[in-house]
């Protein structure tokens, strides 16, 4: 018989920005923190590179970012959430700041910005050149810690949602150590991240796989806008996985993208050139390597002696991969990044499950459209993950008796190799109707064999979407259908298992 622990107060489900931020927010509230993972490790958000996006400087203002986030989302961008999320960052970054995060400094004390692509001002707050998702990692890690009303269980992976006879999701289905528990809350906040580990090449942790998406598709959730997927342009080519990333702040200090003739060729895709959208610039990229043109980051001249102290993640990555990046310019390639799909949640988090609360990646909040502004993912993380706590601290406990759970199923390591090179291969930076069928059809099969694995879940969503988007918009490229409808459109859903199983015979047949 499965155990069961009733808890008093809020449920978390991730340790990374939004995570914590929410916890530290559920104050004085009880909340307790599941990961996978050690803290600080599994996580995309201590692997961030460039900074928070926030308008700080005398020459920006709220109103300008939202209206950059708004332009670079190809039309799906909700402008009021835009709006609030610019109009609090702020507040978040130095919120963040207080907590001990050493963003840098200009000489009379105020934030150092700088400029990346598709922002009209700089206005990404950096720390330590380029380590400002570990560096502020740490200090909120440090705070969660030291708080006594927050408890942290690591390596705890959530197998299911339970849910109550009403539809009100009631806590997890958890295991730790071999042991599945059932644990009962009040409320639920899913803060699981992304799901860069369902492709082959990603800047994302391995163990980031979209489980928390799953997870809550599988209860009934409703879902937005899972097709579009983000690829950061310039991921360091050396055969590593995760691949690691030189970060958009190179070329918004100068860096330019060359072929092997070091020959630039952005400015033939875009008037803004190297400093063009992340989809334009990925996508310009992938040709150059599709017709074995070459691509390079070539930062020679802009950064040259001071790479080791102006941006020591990359130079450290480049020098492992045997690239000295003060002498030769740095191969790259797009690489998944950002998921801007996910759980549908409104201002405070809540989800279309009485319960289910949702935060950072995993959530579809409405700000980052079709394609994410560079560097407002930390800052979503921050701003929503403390509305979300805020808000599922009110919570009061129903005392409905949880349903039992079936955990999901594991899916073999082979099995999941298998579908991150399917994916990577026909759910990438260009797709097209005949890669995304055969994608959906090997996904059934693996289905067939290996059951409702969570993975399998997720990338289903991300197929058979990809495949009803015909058109390309932001970060979804159809070769086959090249244009942006007239109208843009979000799509939201909810996962009908049956009904994929069935079109995926249609398609096979």
């Amino acid at each position: 018989m499965t155990e069961r622990e009733n808890l008093d107060g809020v449920l978390i489900l991730g340790a990374g920005l939004a995570g914590l931020s929410a916890a530290l927010a559920c104050a004085p509230r009880k909340a307790i923190v599941l990961s996978a993972s050690p803290l600080m490790q599994g996580c995309s958000s201590a692997w961030a590179q460039g900074g928070m996006a926030v308008a700080l400087g005398e020459d920006d203002d709220p109103a300008l970012h939202a209206a950059d986030t708004v332009a670079a989302g190809a039309g799906l961008v909700d402008p009021a959430m835009a709006e609030l999320l610019t109009r609090e960052g702020p507040a978040a970054v130095r919120r963040l700041a207080e907590l001990g995060a050493p963003f840098d400094r200009t000489p009379d004390g105020g934030f150092l910005q700088s400029l990346e692509a598709a922002h009209s001002r700089a206005r990404v707050a950096r720390v330590k050149g380029d380590r400002a998702g570990h560096e502020i990692m740490r200090a909120v890690t440090a705070a969660a810690l030291a708080h006594a009303h927050i408890e942290v269980r690591a390596e705890t992976r959530v197998r299911a949602l339970l849910k109550d006879a009403e539809g009100r999701v009631r806590g997890v289905l958890a295991e730790h150590g071999g042991r599945l528990v059932e644990l009962v809350a009040p409320a639920t906040i899913l803060a699981t991240g992304g799901l860069g580990g369902l492709y082959a090449v990603t800047t994302n942790p391995a163990a980031v796989r979209g489980e928390g998406l799953a997870l809550a598709a599988l209860a009934g959730a409703k879902i937005a806008d899972p097709e579009f997927v983000q690829f950061h342009p310039t991921a360091i080519d050396v055969d590593l996985d995760p691949a690691p990333l030189a970060t958009e702040a190179l070329r918004g200090e100068g860096a330019v993208l060359v072929d092997a003739e070091g020959k630039p060729f952005m400015k033939a895709h875009h008037p803004l050139g190297d400093l063009a959208p992340r989809d334009v610039v990925a996508r310009g990229i992938h040709q150059q390597l599709a017709e074995h043109r070459g691509a390079f980051l070539d930062a020679r001249q802009s950064i040259g002696e001071q790479f080791p102290e102006e941006f020591p993640t990359v130079f450290a990555a480049c020098m492992a991969g045997g690239i000295d990046p003060r002498l030769q310019p740095i191969p790259v390639a797009p690489a998944v990044h950002y998921h801007m799909g996910g759980v549908v949640t409104d201002a405070q988090g809540r989800t279309s499950l009485e319960g289910l609360f949702a935060a950072g990646e995993c959530a579809s909040t409405g700000v980052h459209g079709a394609n994410r502004l560079a560097s407002n993912s930390l800052l979503e993380a921050a701003v929503f993950g403390t509305r979300a706590g805020k808000a599922a601290s009110d919570s009061l406990d129903p005392g409905t008796e949880p349903l039992p759970a079936r955990p999901a199923p594991d899916l073999p390591d082979s099995a999941l190799q298998n579908l991150r090179q399917a994916m990577s291969r026909d759910a990438g930076v260009v797709r097209d109707a005949e890669g995304l069928t055969r994608l959906i059809a090997f996904i059934a099969d693996l289905e067939r064999r290996h059951g409702q694995a969570l993975p399998l879940v997720t990338a289903r969503l991300v197929a058979d979407q990809a495949l009803a988007r015909q058109e390309s918009r932001g970060a979804h490229y159809r070769s086959d259908f090249p244009k942006a409808d007239a109208v843009a459109r979000r799509t939201v859903l909810t996962y009908d298992a049956d009904a994929a199983r069935r079109r995926a015979e249609e398609l096979a047949a």
